[in-house]
């Protein structure tokens, strides 16, 4: 049996995802009301009403503690994979992601709960590979952050040894730097041939290549729309000429929608200027970037605004024609699909679903 997931089947032009659904105020660092509280009702009808608008998929953030600040953002959150079982079993359509830090958790396990997790959603699973970048998050598995390097040579080896379980039959010995394993079986394989679907976000040059190597969509984040495409055509290329294969790329948006550009601004500017958490956001980028102050100078304001308003995403801000505009740079920059999100999910998807779906489709962006 093929690949089913979602992301493969469609054939919308752009594809379109739901970013942050498991992690408390999504990602958005603000608390005006609406942000999400992460509740498993929350989650399921969030998850149901995307399915019914026909959204592709829903991508959760892996997250083990918050950031301080006002509002601690991200302190309460689902853990990705157990939260990506129970929605398999409760939607029937969209796509289901995990999000897994490849230092916390063994390949062999990881691999049956992959494959488990396959089977109750029938196909519409796909694994988000992040080769580990919070130290402190590390810290609470008694784990050391590795450099740059080492973390994505310990993920090359993760990801051969879960995709040789979920493909091999006869049991096998594996001795690898980073991994050991002896008589290794797993049944069942997963529902998905020869394996789930695989996402990982990469922008460095090895960063590209693991995705170009091992993954089925890199996930991108750029400043706009053109800088993401640039590293969709890298990514591309990589992986056609290097390992005879084609990629997908996603990029990340957040939208702000109101009738007029300026309602649209005046929120986005009360959002983030006068409710954001300011002192979450410094130990955010500092967690990015040691001493990012002193590191981005004069850059870091921007960037703290931009995490503030949708956690480094590139902003869809106006009308629902701006907005709309704003997909259709993605697309026409060879960006395959977007990964959405709002202050306010709920309200977002139902002015989505009244006012930008049916602009999308004139756009030719979805059928």
């Amino acid at each position: 049996m093929r690949k089913t997931h979602p992301l493969i089947t469609s054939e919308n032009k752009l594809k379109l995802a739901i970013f942050g659904l498991n992690v408390s105020s999504g990602c958005s660092m603000t608390d005006v009301p609406g942000t999400l509280q992460v509740t498993w009702e929350e989650s399921k009808e969030i998850a149901l009403m995307a399915e019914r608008i026909g959204i592709e998929a829903v991508i959760p953030v892996a997250r083990w503690k918050g950031m301080g600040g006002k509002i601690n953002f991200n302190h309460r959150n689902f853990e990705p994979l157990t939260w990506a079982a129970g929605l398999a079993a409760a939607t029937s359509t969209i796509g289901i992601f995990a999000t897994v830090h490849v230092p916390t958790v063994h390949p062999v396990r990881i691999a049956k709960e992959i494959a488990t997790v396959d089977h109750i959603s029938k196909g519409r699973f796909g694994l988000n590979i992040v080769a580990g970048w919070n130290t402190r998050e590390l810290a609470m598995f008694g784990l050391n952050q590795r450099d740059h390097s080492g973390r994505y040579d310990c993920a090359d080896e993760w990801i051969s040894l879960c995709k040789k379980i979920w493909t091999q039959s006869d049991e096998f010995d594996f001795d690898g730097k980073y991994f050991q394993a002896t008589g290794v079986y797993s049944e069942p394989k997963p529902y998905q041939t020869p394996f789930p679907l695989l996402m990982s976000a990469g922008n460095s040059s090895r960063g590209q290549r693991y995705a170009a190597e091992h993954t089925d969509i890199n996930f991108v984040v750029a400043p706009d729309s053109y800088a993401a495409g640039t590293i969709a055509k890298e990514v591309k290329l990589l992986a056609k000429s290097d390992f005879n294969k084609h990629i997908s790329v996603y990029g990340q948006a957040y939208i702000v929608c109101r009738e007029t550009e300026t309602e649209a601004k005046e929120y986005l500017d009360y959002y983030v200027n006068e409710r954001g958490d300011q002192d979450g956001v410094e130990n955010l980028l500092d967690i990015l970037i040691p001493n990012s102050k002193s590191a981005l100078d004069t850059g870091w304001r921007a960037m703290a605004d931009n995490m503030i308003a949708g956690y480094g995403a590139i902003p869809l801000v106006g009308t629902p024609e701006q907005v709309v505009d704003g997909m259709r740079a993605f697309s026409d920059n060879g960006i395959d699909g977007i990964t959405l999100s709002w202050v306010d999910y709920k309200a977002g998807l139902s002015q989505f679903e009244s006012d930008i779906l049916p602009l999308m489709r004139e756009a030719g962006l979805r059928q």
